[in-house]
């Protein structure tokens, strides 16, 4: 009899929206878990590939490139690569995890649990997020130690750090639900989140682009993600950066919103 009054208020609990907050937890830890156990690739490897974009530069233009938005070109630089490997990484943790699932067919013991599609969702973008912040926060102390740069508003710099790994992570979700195969999600990796890193003035000011390319630019989300953390670092920015915390608000939430959708109706997990 105490089996099944514990059902039954268990079902209640879960009919009027509380929090699974043990099984939320348990997920979110085991998203982290994953990024932890293998963090030559997830952690150290992010950190390598920023030091070498900015190595690559430094070599190339070295002091004869010109100081843009009036820093030097490295500084101006070293915040759109802090981002651009955030992102990345945040995308990558989310789409990963799922795609695995789905490929070794264990994503039904995700779904089966007693956890709300909001909660599904939840747990895997906080494990995006917390593996782009700790990326981050590597690739700022590397900054710090060997190019002396710390954020002009670091509050400015963490929000827009927070921003870019929940929206890539939850970018990262829709992917992995959507791809059922390996190469599925690769295509999605170097045709969308790739170009979309890379042409959002992560090493140039678009303000030295044509007009037209002006205004494709500011239609990517992307694009104020890097130039608001680029604010928070030297002080200035391509954009206002209360308009990119607008965009990259809304365009998160509207991601978000289609993961819920995605999960609450089973769309292409369910058998």
């Amino acid at each position: 009899m105490t089996t099944g009054t514990h059902s039954r208020t268990d079902m209640g609990v879960r009919r009027f929206g509380r929090i699974n907050g043990r099984g939320l937890m348990t997920l979110i830890g085991r998203e982290a878990r994953r990024f932890l156990a293998v963090w030559t690739q997830t952690l150290a490897a992010p950190l390598v590939t920023a030091g070498l974009f900015l190595t690559v530069f430094a070599l190339a233009f070295g002091a004869n490139r010109a100081p843009v938005m009036g820093v030097p070109f490295l500084q101006f630089l070293a915040p759109g690569i802090l981002m651009m490997t955030v992102i990345q990484n945040a995308f990558a943790n989310t789409s990963s995890s799922i795609v695995i699932s789905k490929v070794q067919g264990n994503i039904v013991d995700t779904l089966m649990p007693p956890l709300s599609a909001g909660e599904l969702v939840t747990g895997y973008a906080a494990g995006g997020v917390l593996r782009g912040l700790f990326v981050g926060l590597a690739v700022a102390v590397a900054l710090a130690l060997f190019l002396g740069q710390v954020p002009a508003h670091p509050l400015w710099a963490l929000v827009f750090i927070l921003l870019g790994a929940l929206f890539l992570g939850a970018l990262g979700i829709v992917a992995a639900i959507f791809a059922d195969k390996f190469d599925q999600m690769a295509a999605v990796t170097n045709f969308i989140v790739v170009p979309l890193s890379f042409l959002s003035g992560t090493f140039y000011s678009v303000e030295g682009l044509p007009g037209w390319m002006q205004v494709l630019t500011h239609f990517n989300p992307v694009f104020y993600l890097i130039d608001g953390v680029r604010y928070g670092y030297i002080g200035t920015s391509d954009s206002d950066p209360w308009r990119g915390l607008v965009v990259c608000t809304l365009a998160s939430a509207a991601v978000l919103a289609l993961c819920w959708h995605w999960f609450r109706i089973g769309y292409r997990l369910k058998p």
